[in-house]
């Protein structure tokens, strides 16, 4: 296997919709409200996300391997440092450098916005760092979906919008409860699917807590929040009825739902993980557009 195949698979290029998605539709809301884009801190805004997610999974590639949770048994994708691919050293290494460029495009933000910027990023990081890192690493005591639809949700789009326009709004607020809906519905699927693996090595997500059907549960109510909740929060922010069109593409998730509800194996959850995120990238992508066409 290629070294670049090899650190292709240790960034998880896939899970990078969940990070490219926020910037776009906090970006188009203030388009909205400004009619201009200054695409400079556009540009480092998307830069600085995909950088965070991207240090994010690395970092967790490293920690759960040191902690033991990704063994032969895990049903989803390769993991480099527990596979014996890379060596836990060079992985540690590539998750500062992905960190370090992350906070040097804060640092061009916080020049150009403010200080604040830099502030968010930092807690961005500690964030990604935490989730599986450190003494107590909050996605292994269940709440790493809260911690999803806070920082790919709220803190990304508004933070993009902010960016833009140097101010906060009743629009992009609750856009971003869309979106951070189903950037959260990514990772119960991914939790669901590790369920019995994460319980043996003591790692307690809230998919363990909750149990199958439970978690199963929660999917479906997430998805369809995400959906039911646009149309009331464009009219409280004054958004433009273009906006939901991005309705239309909530059938795009009927499958991943239906693989939730029925199955367990690794293939068919691994399906409706890469379906889900398709669903946050379809639904970002025509949402923006609809915005900036209004």
């Amino acid at each position: 296997m290629s070294a670049l195949r090899l650190w292709v698979m240790a960034a998880r290029v896939r899970t990078l919709p969940a990070a490219i998605a926020p910037v776009l539709v906090g970006t188009a809301a203030a388009i909205v409200a400004v009619d201009e884009l200054r695409v400079g801190t556009f540009i480092a805004a998307l830069l600085g996300s995909v950088l965070i997610q991207i240090g994010t999974n690395l970092a967790n590639d490293y920690s759960d391997a040191k902690r033991g949770a990704d063994t032969v048994e895990r049903l989803g994708p390769v993991r480099v440092t527990a596979a014996g691919l890379v060596a836990p050293r060079r992985v540690l290494v590539a998750t500062w450098i992905a960190f370090a460029a992350s906070f040097a495009v804060g640092a061009y933000l916080a020049v150009e916005v403010g200080p604040e910027i830099l502030a968010i990023g930092i807690v961005s990081i500690l964030a990604g760092v935490f989730y599986t890192g450190g003494p107590r690493p909050y996605g292994y005591v269940g709440l790493g979906e809260l911690f999803v639809f806070v920082f790919f949700g709220l803190v990304a789009v508004n933070g993009s919008y902010y960016v833009q326009v140097e101010e906060l709004a009743l629009l992009p607020l609750g856009l971003s409860v869309s979106v951070g809906l189903l950037s959260m519905a990514i990772l119960v699927v991914n939790n669901v699917r590790d369920l019995e693996t994460d319980r043996r090595s003591g790692k307690r997500t809230l998919a363990v807590r909750l149990g199958r059907e439970r978690t199963r549960t929660l999917y479906g109510v997430t998805v369809a929040a995400a959906f039911l909740s646009l149309p009331p929060w464009l009219l409280i922010g004054d958004g433009p009825g273009l906006g939901l069109m991005a309705l239309a593409t909530a059938p795009l998730a009927i499958p991943a739902a239906r693989a939730v509800r029925t199955r367990t194996d690794g293939p068919a959850l691994n399906g409706a993980l890469a379906q889900t995120g398709a669903v946050l990238g379809a639904f970002s992508l025509v949402l923006s557009a609809a915005l900036i066409a209004a």
